[in-house]
């Protein structure tokens, strides 16, 4: 475990995992737990040991949105110069790590919590869990990246009613919808987000870090413009030992070996 006041974080087998540690308030975001998260993801984005990233959360709930008891609500501070300086490097921070992001949502992700799932790569949601869009109910607009990034999941017509009525969505749903990538159990949750995240830190790292690269381009760019882009990563994934060793896997007939198991 590393030394933090509001995470809990361990790496093991090319995975770490990032823990919110804030249960008695649903892992709410105060100054601290924001500044952490940032510090934390950037020094995963450092560590070559660090394959894969797991986003996870400590006791019932992932993340209950901004901690409404934080100094930083009191009416006094910008919302605006908050979001500036402590929510927007957290999330551009996950969006451009070269490593994929996996969020572990149990119980509630509300607000700016569903903001930072949305900002990881892949989710994974416990059977009882749920997000809620929740800006509205307090007279605030969708922050945090979500504006941005619900209706690149949904359409604009269902992120208009998700953000304006802010109605759960359940586990379920939000796997019809695109929200998240797999729901399980939720007693079985923790276990399968750990093998998930380890199925990726076996997988090409380097390639893997381009194709994050290529599919958040690829939603934004001209058909043309895509394949441009497409072909200057591969070039870059070509020259590679990446590459080379799944090349020779394939024509031995074996399971390609992306990293060392020291």
């Amino acid at each position: 475990m590393e030394g933090y006041e509001t995470l809990l974080v361990r790496t093991e087998d090319g995975v770490q995992e990032i823990r919110m540690n804030r249960p008695e308030v649903l892992n709410a975001l105060n100054r601290t737990l924001k500044l952490e998260l940032q510090a934390a993801m950037k020094a995963a984005s450092r560590r070559s040991d660090v394959r894969v990233v797991l986003l996870s959360a400590e006791g019932r709930g992932f993340c209950s949105g901004q901690d409404l008891n934080d100094e930083e609500t009191d009416g006094r501070r910008s919302i605006g110069e908050s979001l500036r300086t402590l929510y927007n490097p957290l999330v551009e921070a996950m969006v451009g790590m070269s490593k994929p992001i996996v969020a572990e949502v149990q119980g509630v992700a509300a607000g700016a919590g569903m903001s930072l799932a949305l900002a990881a790569d892949m989710r994974l949601m416990g059977e009882s869990a749920r997000m809620v869009a929740a800006f509205s109910r307090i007279g605030l607009v969708p922050d945090s990246g979500l504006s941005y990034m619900l209706p690149r999941f949904v359409g604009l017509g269902r992120a208009m009613e998700l953000a304006m009525l802010a109605e759960p969505i359940d586990a379920p749903a939000a796997l019809a919808m695109g929200l998240c990538n797999h729901v399980f159990p939720d007693q079985g949750l923790h276990g399968a987000a750990w093998d998930f995240c380890r199925r990726l830190a076996d997988g090409p790292g380097r390639a893997l870090g381009l194709t994050k690269k290529a599919l958040q381009r690829g939603v934004e760019l001209p058909l043309r413009e895509a394949l441009q882009y497409e072909a200057a990563l591969q070039e870059q994934a070509g020259h590679a030992g990446e590459y080379v060793e799944g090349v020779a896997a394939f024509k031995e007939k074996r399971k390609p070996v992306y990293r060392s198991r020291d």
